[in-house]
C-alpha cells in the first residue's frame, strides 16, 4: 500500500504556497460589493457621488453604467445587466479603491433605491409553481418508473411511507471565493483565481468579456476549499475583471464570508416522500421516491436526490421523481456529492425504518435487497462490494449482538445506541489532455490543468505518473492549476483523479515509447495524450464506488444533546493510490456528513427573503472536540472497466450516508426518529 507526504505539504506548511489572494501584483487595487436589501423588484437609482468623493477610489460600478457583457447560460454571472433584483444579497454595486478598507467604506456609501416587490422564498411540497425539470445535474432523467409502483406498495405486507427534509446547506470552504484581475497591454485577462477547474473558467469568462480562449490566463495552483462551490465561476471572477477594466489597474476582490452565503451558492433544501412495500422478511416489492426542491429566477440547478435510489437496492416496481419550483431566492449550486447526500439521507432511514418494521436487523436488510445488477439501467456493475463493505464494517465495528430494542442502552443521563447506513457514489470519467517530459538531468515534468482543492490531487498524480514511468516519485514534477497547461476537467463529481490520471497514464506511455530505453537528448524529450476518444469508447458498465457506514451516539435525555462517540467507514472505491491521502479524504467527508447530520443549516427568514445566520458563528461546522473517534477504510477491490489506474473517487462518498446513520443511531438509541436534518436539542428534546 503506497503513502506518500503531499508533495506540496512544505510549502503549506510553510507559507509559501500561493494563494488567489496573496499573488504580488504591481498597482492592485481593491474592490467591495454592494449586495441588494429587497429580495425582489427593480433598482430605480443609485446615487455613487458620496462613494466617488473618497479620497482613493478609482471606479464605481452599477447597473446604471455596467459595460455590456456576452450572454452565458448562467445568468449569476451578468453582473450588473439589467435593474432587476432576483434575491437578497445579489450584487447590485461595487467599488475599486487603493485600500480595502477605502473600499469597503466607499460600498456603505453607495445609496440604492429600489421598487420592492413582494417575494416567494419558501419551499413547500404543495407550491403552485411546481414544475418538472428537463434533467436533473449533470444530465439525469428527471423520472424513472418501472413496473407498477403505486399497486405493488400497496399490496406489500410492510410499508413505510414517510417524508424526510433536509436543509438549506452552506459549502463554506476555508479560502473565500477570491480573484485578482488584470488586463494586460495586449487586451488578454489574466486571474489569479481561486477554483476547481482553470480551464473551464478560462472558457467561460472568456464568453462574457467576448474574448478568445487563449486570451484568458487563468492562474490557481493552490485552492483552499470548495467543496463543489468553485466548480464554476462565480460573480467574484466577473466583478473583479470589470472594475479592473473600469479603474485600469489590477484589482482583488475576496468575498467576505457574509457574502458568500447569497453570492457562491448552496445546497438546496429538500423534501422528500419515500415509500418503501416489502415482504414479510423485508425483501423490496417496491420504492417511491419523489424529491421537491427550489431554484432561483436566475438560473435553473435541478439537483439529482432521487438518482441513488436507482443504483441502491432491487426492486421489481419503482419510481423516482424530482420537482423544482423558481423561488426569489440565490441559485443552488454543487456542495459534496450533491445529488447522493440529501437522497441517502432519505433512503436509507427509510431502509432502518423497514427494517424496525420488518424486524429484520438493519445490516441483514441490505443484503437481502442486494441486486446482481443495476435496478434500473439493467447494465453490469464493473465491480460492486456493498455487501463486504457491510460485513467487514459490522465485524470491525462489534455490531453482532445489538440489542434491536430502541431506548434501553442508558447509563445516568446517557442514551446509547447504534445506526448503520450505506454510501454510494458513481465512478465518472471525463476527457482530459496531459503532457509528460523527459528531462535531460533524469527527472520528469507532467503537466496539466488539473485542480488540486486540498484533496492531494497533485501528490496522486505524482504516483500514477511515477508508477507509469518506472521511475521513482522523487524524480517527478507535477505541474498543475493554470489554463494554459493542457486541458482538464473540474475537479467535481470524484472524477478528477480517474480523468486527469488517464491523461496522464496515456502521455508517459507515448514518452516511454519515445524514449524506447534510450537516452534522453539534450534538449528533452516530450509526449501528449488527449483521452477524448478512449472515454467515448468505453464499454457499458455501471460504474459506482459503495460504503458502510456506522455511527455510535450519546443522548442526553435532559439536554437533547446528541454526541457522536465513534464511527466508522469502511468503502469498495477500486484501487487506492495514496492511501495517507485517501484515509484523510474519507474522513473528512465523514465528518462533514457529521456536520449535516447535527448542525449544519441555513435558515431563510420568510420576512426579509435572506438566510439570517451569515457566517461561521452562526452556521455551525463540526470542530474538532465534536469529532472524537472517526476511522475509515476499504475493502481492496479490482476493477478492470474503469480506467488505467484501476480507480473510483473518493473526495464525496465519505459524506453520502454518514448523517442517515447518525440519525439511525439516534433512533436506536431513543426511539425517537427524526426525519428533518440538523437534529438539534430543540427537535429533539421536546419528543424524548
Amino acid at each position: 500500500m503506497t503513502v506518500l507526504d503531499r508533495v506540496e505539504g512544505r510549502e503549506k506548511v510553510t507559507g509559501t504556497a500561493r494563494y488567489a489572494f496573496e499573488y504580488p501584483v504591481d498597482g492592485v487595487a481593491y474592490a467591495a460589493a454592494v449586495q441588494a436589501d429587497v429580495a425582489r423588484g427593480e433598482v430605480t437609482a443609485v446615487d455613487v457621488l458620496s462613494a466617488r468623493e473618497l479620497p482613493g477610489v478609482l471606479a464605481v460600478l452599477s447597473c446604471v453604467d455596467a459595460p455590456r457583457l456576452e450572454p452565458v447560460p448562467d445568468g449569476e454571472l451578468a453582473l450588473f445587466q439589467s435593474a432587476r433584483v432576483s434575491y437578497r444579497g445579489q450584487f447590485v454595486a461595487a467599488v475599486a479603491a487603493e485600500t480595502l478598507e477605502t473600499a469597503r467604506e466607499a460600498a456603505r456609501l453607495v445609496r440604492v433605491e429600489y421598487a420592492p416587490e413582494s417575494a416567494d422564498v419558501v419551499l413547500r411540497a404543495d407550491h403552485p409553481g411546481l414544475y418538472k425539470p428537463e434533467k436533473v445535474n449533470p444530465a439525469f432523467p428527471t423520472d424513472t418508473e418501472q413496473g407498477d409502483p403505486e399497486g405493488a406498495f400497496a399490496a406489500s405486507a410492510v410499508r413505510v411511507d414517510a417524508t424526510y427534509r433536509t436543509p438549506a446547506e452552506h459549502n463554506n470552504p476555508m479560502e473565500p471565493h477570491t480573484t485578482v484581475a488584470r488586463w494586460n497591454d495586449d487586451g488578454s485577462l489574466t486571474l489569479w483565481d481561486s477554483n476547481q477547474g482553470a480551464t473551464p473558467v478560462g472558457e467561460t469568462i472568456a464568453k462574457v468579456f467576448g474574448l478568445g480562449a487563449d486570451q484568458v490566463h487563468v492562474v490557481s495552483p493552490h485552492v483552499g476549499g470548495g467543496f463543489g462551490s468553485k466548480g464554476t465561476p462565480r460573480p467574484n471572477a466577473v466583478l473583479a475583471a470589470m472594475l479592473a477594466r473600469a479603474a485600469r489597474r489590477p484589482v482583488k476582490f475576496a468575498v467576505p464570508r457574509q457574502q458568500m452565503f447569497a453570492t457562491t451558492g448552496y445546497r438546496t433544501p429538500t423534501i422528500q416522500r419515500i415509500r418503501l412495500g416489502a415482504d414479510e422478511d423485508g425483501r423490496l416489492n417496491a420504492i417511491v421516491h419523489d424529491v421537491v426542491e427550489q431554484t432561483s429566477t436566475v438560473r435553473e440547478f435541478a439537483e439529482q436526490a432521487a438518482t441513488p435510489t436507482r443504483v441502491m437496492y432491487q426492486a421489481p416496481n419503482r419510481r423516482t421523481s424530482h420537482r423544482l419550483v423558481r423561488l426569489d431566492v440565490p441559485t443552488p449550486s454543487w456542495m459534496r456529492a450533491p445529488g447522493e447526500t440529501p437522497g441517502m439521507f432519505a433512503l436509507e432511514t427509510a431502509m432502518d425504518e423497514l427494517a424496525v418494521a420488518a424486524g429484520v436487523d438493519p445490516v441483514e436488510l441490505r443484503i437481502r435487497n442486494e441486486p446482481d445488477r443495476e435496478p434500473e439501467s439493467g447494465l453490469p456493475f464493473s465491480s460492486r462490494n456493498l455487501v463486504a463493505c457491510l460485513r467487514e464494517g459490522a465485524d470491525r465495528f462489534g455490531w453482532a449482538g445489538r440489542d434491536p430494542a430502541p431506548g434501553v442502552r442508558r447509563t445516568g443521563r446517557l442514551l446509547t445506541g447504534t445506526g448503520v447506513a450505506a454510501s454510494t457514489y458513481p465512478a465518472y470519467l471525463r476527457p482530459s489532455r496531459a503532457t509528460a517530459r523527459a528531462e535531460p538531468d533524469g527527472t520528469y515534468t507532467v503537466r496539466l490543468a488539473a485542480a488540486d482543492i486540498g484533496t492531494g490531487a497533485r501528490t496522486a498524480l505524482t504516483l500514477i505518473a511515477a508508477e507509469a514511468l518506472k521511475a521513482d516519485a522523487a524524480d517527478v514534477r507535477v505541474e498543475i492549476g493554470a489554463s494554459d497547461l493542457p486541458g482538464a476537467p473540474v475537479a467535481g463529481g470524484s472524477g478528477g483523479t480517474a480523468s486527469w490520471g488517464t491523461a496522464v497514464v496515456r502521455a508517459c506511455e507515448a514518452l516511454a515509447g519515445r524514449l524506447n530505453g534510450g537516452a534522453v537528448p539534450p534538449g528533452g524529450v516530450e509526449a501528449s495524450a488527449d483521452t477524448t476518444e478512449e472515454v467515448k469508447g468505453r464499454e457499458d458498465y455501471a460504474r459506482h464506488a459503495f460504503g458502510a457506514q456506522f455511527a455510535e451516539v450519546a443522548v442526553d435525555v435532559d439536554t437533547g444533546e446528541v454526541r457522536v462517540a465513534r464511527m466508522l467507514g469502511v468503502f469498495a472505491a477500486g484501487r487506492i493510490v495514496n492511501a495517507k491521502t485517501a484515509r484523510s479524504q474519507f474522513v473528512g467527508g465523514m465528518t462533514m456528513g457529521l456536520g449535516m447530520a447535527l448542525m449544519e443549516e441555513s435558515s431563510m427568514d420568510e420576512r426579509f427573503g435572506d438566510f439570517v445566520n451569515r457566517d461561521l458563528a452562526q452556521y455551525h461546522v463540526p470542530v474538532c472536540a465534536d469529532v472524537r473517534d472517526v476511522q475509515a477504510d476499504w475493502i481492496e477491490e479490482s476493477d478492470p472497466h474503469l480506467n488505467p489506474m484501476g480507480t473510483k473517487g473518493i473526495g464525496e462518498i465519505g459524506i453520502v450516508g454518514a448523517a442517515a446513520a447518525i440519525a439511525n443511531a439516534v433512533h436506536h438509541a431513543t426511539g425517537v426518529r427524526v426525519r428533518e436534518l440538523p437534529i438539534t436539542p430543540a427537535r429533539l428534546l421536546p419528543r424524548l
